[in-house]
């Protein structure tokens, strides 16, 4: 199965010249380190930072300049800053290219659930409901199954939803998946890994694309 790099290195080939490109927190993160040399990309961070450059070494490092996961980042040149509400108005009105968040669970109906189990401790829902509601193109990154062994690409999501019929597309660390028309299309299988045992990890319907391929990263 993949690594958490590789999943980013996957990620880092949907990026396009010129994108405005909102990160999650965790394995999203970790894109910002595999954007083809010569794309201009500029990262966005709900909590204010439009233009986020490479994590900090400790002679750049400002414990004032952070992303919205509370990691400390460096802006690039051409970045700006602003307040919380510019910068939700700018995921509201449509204006991020590509999103690229984590998930608890995924359905064939394209519902995400990502901010909350019953029970755990909630730091609060964050900017995702906001961010799968004002973006069109949205990528899922999350692992396969839970550690326990338990599909998180489900026929129905049982946790809390943080959007309805919004998502088209999952990467996890055995596959790439679109959905459509109430079922997983496996459209990449990573190195290593057989269409059986995705299958066998995928809880909802999934169906094999005539041209499914296996995975590449450059």
């Amino acid at each position: 199965m993949l690594t958490r790099e590789q999943m980013a290195m996957r990620v880092a080939r949907e990026l396009r010249d010129g994108y405005y490109v909102n990160l999650g927190i965790g394995i999203p993160t970790l894109v910002a380190n595999y954007i083809p040399e010569g794309m201009d990309v500029m990262l966005q961070s709900e909590n204010g930072l439009l233009g986020m450059g490479a994590f900090p070494d400790e002679q750049s490092l400002d414990a004032d300049m952070i992303n919205a996961g509370k990691q400390t980042v460096t802006a690039r040149t051409g970045a700006a800053i602003f307040d919380s509400a510019q910068s939700f108005a700018m995921i509201r009105g449509g204006h991020v290219d590509l999103t690229v968040l984590g998930a608890f669970e995924v359905d064939v109906e394209g519902n995400i659930a990502s901010w909350m189990i019953p029970g755990k401790m909630v730091k609060g829902m964050g900017g995702a409901m906001d961010l799968v509601a004002g973006a069109q193109n949205i990528i899922v990154v999350m692992t396969h199954a839970s550690k326990s062994g338990e599909s998180k690409l489900l026929s129905r999501c049982t946790l809390p939803l943080t959007g309805a019929g919004c998502i088209r597309r999952v990467l996890t660390d055995l596959a790439l998946l679109e959905i459509e028309d109430g079922a997983f299309i496996l459209r990449e299988y990573a190195p290593g890994v057989s269409i059986d045992e995705i299958a066998a990890k995928t809880a909802g319907k999934m169906i094999v694309a005539d041209d499914v391929r296996e995975m590449r990263f450059s």
